[in-house]
């Protein structure tokens, strides 16, 4: 009977044993299982703190984007309207240099043409508009302007640099 007994104390130290084992690797099984569920929690935590970030730096975007779209609206505004002034202020010079060109082309004729608009007083029974009764008064400079040394043909034209013209 000693051995039964002692095969039975063996019996219940190698069960004890095995029970301590497994309460052994069931409480490493729970750890690693909090451990586990922890990591997990702060990994969705990390996870969302950068969605919330993004989320955040996509609203920043969408707010400049929208900043930079109207400055161009704006500024693209402001180009046509100062387009359509050059326009405007190119034909105004090309009209003012063909007056101009045209006011030269006079003046230069008007300077070529030297002698026929001058006063001859040794030819006057030659030209009736010139008699002294024909001619008008001295008061009177824009009826006859060739007639008065007032006016002076020879004198140079100012000429206008299409640059200076300003509105």
């Amino acid at each position: 009977m000693a051995s039964s007994s002692n095969g039975a104390s063996s019996a219940s130290r190698s069960s004890s044993s095995e029970d301590d084992s497994k309460h052994i690797l069931d409480e490493k099984k729970r750890k690693r299982m909090v451990s586990n569920r922890e990591s997990a929690r702060r990994s969705r935590i990390r996870k969302q703190k950068l969605l919330d970030d993004l989320t955040g730096q996509v609203s920043q975007l969408t707010k400049d984007n929208n900043q930079i779209l109207t400055s161009i609206d704006i500024t693209t505004q402001l180009y046509t309207n100062v387009e359509a002034e050059n326009s405007v202020l190119r034909a105004q010079m090309a009209e003012l240099s063909a007056r101009l060109q045209s006011l030269n082309e006079i003046v230069d004729f008007i300077n070529s043409s030297n002698g026929v608009f001058q006063n001859h007083n040794d030819n006057i029974s030659e030209a009736p508009y010139l008699h002294p009764q024909n001619q008008i008064s001295d008061d009177d400079t824009f009826m006859n302007p060739w007639e008065y040394s007032s006016f002076y043909v020879n004198q140079p034209m100012m000429m206008a640099s299409a640059d200076l013209i300003m509105y």
